[in-house]
């Protein structure tokens, strides 16, 4: 009976609480939620209506094109849109990991190659830093779940 007056308490306090994330972080998100808006509306939206050369290329395209809208949102909502930056540094580290130093250490990199591995890089660095990690946990880790019935 105790215990649960005390995680009762621990909610309500929670939820009382107001949310504290820097500036610095929401700010750094916005910039890179419009960076990420920007670059992929301008560089994908406009091959959408063209024929693409094989499927996975259009799946791409029109997955790209998404992530590029929904970024938008990230703009008004950075804490809201959090998992998508937390997606994209998902797919960035696996790009890494699996292509992209790969190619490097073995020295089979062409020009575009290597300008992908180059801003690849600097997008995980990016991320790293404007992400409010302590929020992530807080909301992410030690949180408890939605329930399931």
């Amino acid at each position: 009976m105790a215990t649960n007056a005390i995680i009762e308490n621990a909610a309500v306090s929670a939820a009382i609480r107001p949310e504290r994330v820097s500036l610095f972080h929401l700010y750094g998100l916005r910039i890179l939620f419009f960076l990420m808006a920007l670059f992929l509306l301008s560089a994908v939206a406009p091959l959408l209506p063209e024929a693409a050369p094989t499927h996975m290329t259009s799946v791409a395209r029109a997955l790209l094109a998404g992530l590029g809208l929904l970024a938008l949102v990230g703009i008004r909502y950075p804490l809201q849109m959090l998992p998508l930056m937390l997606f994209e540094l998902a797919w960035k580290v696996l790009w890494l990991a699996f292509y992209g130093l790969p190619a490097w250490s073995a020295g089979e990199m062409d020009p575009a190659y290597a300008a992908s591995l180059k801003e690849t890089g600097i997008g995980v660095i990016l991320v790293i830093v404007v992400v409010p990690w302590r929020h992530v946990f807080d909301h992410y880790v030690t949180k408890a779940g939605d329930r399931w019935r």
